[in-house]
C-alpha cells in the first residue's frame, strides 16, 4: 500500500511532561516523513522541557530527568523542526486532541510562526475508533499482525501509526486514499483553536465553549464583559486560545 499523496505528509509522535496542553512540555518528538514519491525521512530527538519529568510519566515513555538534561531546549530547535515539516500535512494517533495542539503551543512559546491551520491533519486514532474501537497497540496488532514491543516510545509509535493507516485503507474500501478526504473523517471538531475553547457555529462564527458563557458569541462577550479578555490572558489558557482570541478582538476592533 503507497499513501495517494498530493503533499508530503509528516507522522508524528510526542513524549512529554504530562497531558496538559498549556502547562506540559516535549521531552521526545519523532516523526516520519512520506514524500509523495514513496520515498521516507525520519528524525526523532530528545528535548530539555526546562521542567522536571514526574516520576509517574517517565515510568510509562522511560525519559528520566537525567536523559534529558544535556539536550536542547524546544526553542533551541523548533526553527529546524518548522523547516522539516514545512508544507507537511500532519498524521498522528490521538493527534488532533493532543499531539497537535500541544506541538502548535511550543512553537509559539518559542516565537516561531508556524501556520498549523494551513495544513491538513489525519488522526489514525478516530479511524480506528470509528471502525473497531480499540487502542494503538491493539490497532497495530489487528490490522498489522505485529506486537507493538516499543509502545510509548515515540519512533515506535510514530513507525507503527504510518503502517496502521496504511492497513486500514486496505481493510477498508470506503475510505479513499486521499489525504483530505481522511482529514476530513477524523476531523471530530469544529473548533476555532486548538484546545476547543472557542469553537465556530453552523454561520462560521466564533463561540466560546466552555464555562458561564459556553454557547455565547465571542464578539458579544468580548463586548458586554469588558473584563473577560483579560481574564483569559492572565489565566492559564494556551498560548494558542489567548492568540485566537486576541486576533477576534482586533478583528472587531478594526471593524
Amino acid at each position: 500500500m503507497k499513501l495517494n499523496l498530493k503533499n508530503s505528509i509528516v507522522f508524528f509522535d510526542l513524549e512529554t511532561t504530562g497531558t496538559n496542553i498549556a502547562t506540559d512540555r516535549i521531552v521526545e518528538i519523532s516523526f516520519l516523513k512520506i514524500m509523495p514519491n514513496g520515498r521516507e525521512e525520519s528524525k526523532t530527538m530528545r528535548i530539555n522541557p526546562e521542567m522536571h519529568i514526574p516520576e509517574s510519566v517517565s515510568a510509562i515513555h522511560g525519559i528520566y530527568d537525567r536523559d534529558v538534561a544535556d539536550c536542547p531546549r524546544f526553542k533551541e530547535v523548533a526553527r529546524e523542526i518548522a523547516h522539516d515539516i514545512e508544507g507537511c500535512d500532519l498524521a498522528g494517533y490521538n493527534s488532533n486532541r493532543f499531539d497537535i495542539p500541544l506541538l502548535a503551543e511550543e512553537f509559539l512559546r518559542a516565537d516561531v510562526d508556524l501556520d498549523m491551520k494551513k495544513r491538513k491533519f489525519v488522526d489514525v486514532q478516530v479511524v480506528f475508533h470509528k471502525m473497531e474501537q480499540r487502542t494503538l497497540t491493539a490497532a497495530y496488532k489487528f490490522y498489522c499482525d505485529k506486537d507493538l514491543t516499543d509502545a510509548h516510545s515515540a519512533e515506535a509509535d510514530t513507525r507503527a501509526t504510518y503502517e496502521v493507516l496504511k492497513a486500514q485503507l486496505e481493510r477498508y474500501p470506503e475510505l479513499k486514499n486521499d489525504i483530505e478526504f481522511l482529514s476530513n473523517f477524523t476531523t471530530q471538531t469544529n473548533n476555532a483553536d486548538f484546545a476547543g475553547r472557542i469553537i465556530y457555529n453552523d454561520q462560521g462564527e466564533e463561540i466560546i465553549n466552555f464555562g458561564k458563557y459556553k454557547g455565547r458569541k465571542v464578539t458579544d462577550v468580548l463586548k458586554n464583559d469588558i473584563g473577560y479578555y483579560g481574564w483569559i490572558m492572565s489565566n492559564d489558557f494556551t498560548l494558542d486560545t489567548k492568540k485566537v482570541l486576541t486576533n477576534i478582538k482586533l478583528r472587531d476592533f478594526q471593524k
